[in-house]
């Protein structure tokens, strides 16, 4: 199997699957539409592919050596994380078409950088491909870029696709505390992980 495949793959297997970013991309779609939160999804995939050469340059080494600095990023990430849970689950329940402040380009960037799974996955991406700048660091942040991209829009199109299913407010309401409380939930059990390592 060609790296770039293997690459590919574990790029969309990382990207794809639940999480607190993709969690929120599902609640962006839900509550103002798939157009309105690609900007957020371009952030999220721009600000992961950063932090994924910042990792191959150097800083996963700089971070491996310094206890505090992980976990200074892991307690500060982790309330963040809750505190978009609390303000997803709190939102006023109004249905998509409302005119309000829509997600951007630099939430879904900050967010990737506050996310225990995103420093998770960059680098055992690092690790597991030996990426650095002389093997291959580029063309796989490139490759990342694009699948992560992809994978997390993907959430902002189901998130639509759920809103057409909502006829209330009420029905909407419930549908941000659910998403809300899961984020919630996410953000604890990433830290449960990262307090119960050796």
């Amino acid at each position: 199997m060609s790296i770039f495949l293997t690459m590919s793959l574990f790029a969309l297997s990382l990207s794809i699957s639940p999480g607190p970013v993709n969690l929120v991309t599902f609640s962006f779609g839900l509550n103002y539409g798939f157009l309105s939160s690609l900007s957020f999804a371009a952030g999220a995939a721009v600000g992961f592919t950063v932090m994924l050469v910042l990792m191959g340059l150097g800083l996963g080494e700089l971070m491996a050596v310094s206890s505090t600095a992980i976990g200074v990023l892991t307690y500060a990430g982790t309330a963040f994380i809750c505190y978009m849970g609390y303000k997803i689950a709190t939102a006023h329940p109004e249905l998509p078409d409302t005119d309000r402040q829509q997600p951007g380009f630099l939430h879904g960037a900050a967010l990737q950088w506050l996310n225990p799974k995103a420093w998770i996955g960059s680098l055992s991406a690092i690790t597991a491909f030996e990426a650095t700048p002389d093997n291959r660091l580029y063309p796989f942040a490139l490759i990342y870029l694009v699948i992560c991209f992809l994978s997390v829009s993907t959430w902002a199109f189901a998130g639509e696709r759920v809103s057409s299913l909502i006829r209330d407010e009420q029905m909407m309401r419930r549908c941000n505390r659910i998403l809300g409380g899961l984020l919630v939930a996410v953000a604890i059990y990433l830290l449960y992980l990262h307090l119960a390592r050796p």
